[in-house]
């Protein structure tokens, strides 16, 4: 890390990664991809990319990493989830494979392949007030919708009511994939209110 610039980890482990390592080139954003506790252990920040969240799940544990990043998540570490990253840092979870477990940090109930199957994927705008400006473009792959809030702050929903977005301390988790649609207003809002505070 240089200066006040954070160094941003994208968990690597499965998913979408080069995508989101592609919004944080065109943002000048140093990053580093995660498969260890030692490079978790390097990184300011965390994106938890979408995937499968049943085989990342398993794979923290492949990959021993599990207890480091539920200790970085409660320790405050600023996580932005994308669609099974958010499943991730649920607290509470329906809908999921037999024996899933989350990492935690989020105190909402998320709601696994909340849409459907692959073939029910589709792409819209929402409005995301605290980033303001032209509505977002969004993917919607096998997304997940988060049926209860609980503390959380809600940051984003579709024009229909469910709730895509949500915020709580420094974690954020999202339904979409900004990283998919070219879209790279999520990834400079967060890293600009979410990360760069965090770091001062």
């Amino acid at each position: 890390m240089a200066g006040n610039s954070p160094l941003v980890g994208v968990l690597a482990l499965q998913g979408d990664v080069r995508e989101h390592e592609r919004v944080l080139d065109e943002l000048g954003i140093e990053h580093s991809p995660v498969r260890t506790v030692d490079q978790l252990g390097e990184v300011n920040a965390l994106i938890i990319p979408g995937g499968e969240s049943g085989v990342i799940d398993k794979l923290t544990r492949i990959f021993d990493v599990r207890d480091a990043l539920i200790d970085r998540i409660q320790g405050g570490l600023p996580v932005l989830g994308t669609c099974a990253g958010l499943i991730m840092l649920a607290d509470r979870l329906t809908g999921g494979l037999v024996g899933q477990q989350t990492l935690g940090g989020l105190d909402v109930t998320v709601e696994r392949n909340a849409f459907g199957s692959q073939v029910d994927s589709f792409e819209t705008t929402i409005d995301m007030p605290p980033i303001g400006g032209a509505p977002i473009r969004s993917s919607f792959i096998r997304a997940p919708i988060v049926r209860d809030a609980g503390s959380a702050e809600i940051i984003a929903t579709l024009p229909s009511g469910e709730i895509v977005g949500v915020r709580q301390g420094n974690i954020v988790g999202i339904s979409f994939h900004p990283e998919v649609s070219n879209e790279v207003r999520v990834h400079e809002w967060w890293v600009r209110t979410v990360v760069t505070p965090a770091l001062q």
